[in-house]
């Protein structure tokens, strides 16, 4: 390891325990705004979306940790009219309307060869990569369950840049990657819909487990 990486690797160390001597913890805001009185949206105003909102969502989202510094998910944004004439006949019927109606949908994917960015993003340990080139099985199983992580990081992000946010999972995945991903190594996971909610379009919130019943200390 070179002396650059070296003290790389202090200055982080340092970085880290002086905020975890600050003892900061979330306020009751950014709890509101993320969880507690967030709310799934099937309805939007007729708003549009800047790229740049767009741009510092993923810049929040892409911190977010995933084994080995992976960072499998890839984003396809679709805006145009031309995209969501493409993206609507592999949606059920139910969330067409939902998906025309958003300024941008977003097709979370995840790339089915992110192990041959390991070099890269994983330099501690640039073999890493041997462990995935030949076991589909093990970049499969990585690729969807890290590219999912970093979809729920994104719908956070989002919401945290003032966006409302709506995902959906109702719609054909062989479909969508046939005319998104054809010919590459992207698969589809889930869409989520952004925008600027109607908020007349909600209904009660649905009932949540207590910590009791699904919770337990061993």
């Amino acid at each position: 390891m070179s002396d650059a990486d070296l003290a790389a690797d202090a200055a982080a160390r340092e970085a880290a325990r002086a905020m975890q001597l600050e003892n900061l913890r979330a306020d009751e805001t950014t709890l509101r705004l993320l969880f507690t009185e967030a709310r799934t949206h099937y309805g939007w105003q007729d708003q549009d979306v800047p790229d740049e909102v767009l741009k510092d969502l993923y810049e929040i989202a892409k911190m977010g940790p995933t084994s080995m510094n992976q960072q499998p998910m890839r984003v396809v944004f679709i805006r145009s009219d031309d995209a969501k004439d493409r993206l609507e006949p592999g949606l059920m019927e139910a969330n067409r309307p939902k998906m025309r109606s958003a300024p941008v949908t977003a097709i979370i994917a995840y790339d089915l060869n992110f192990w041959e960015e390991l070099p890269k993003v994983f330099p501690p340990n640039p073999a890493a990569q041997d462990i995935f080139k030949n076991n589909a099985t093990a970049a499969q199983v990585n690729a969807f369950r890290n590219g999912t992580l970093q979809g729920a990081y994104f719908m956070l992000a989002a919401r945290a840049v003032g966006l409302d946010v709506g995902a959906m999972s109702g719609f054909d995945n062989a479909k969508v990657d046939e005319e998104f991903f054809h010919g590459t190594s992207l698969k589809s996971n889930f869409l989520v819909n952004l925008g600027y909610a109607d908020t007349d379009r909600i209904f009660r919130r649905l009932p949540r487990f207590d910590y009791t019943d699904v919770c337990q200390t061993l």
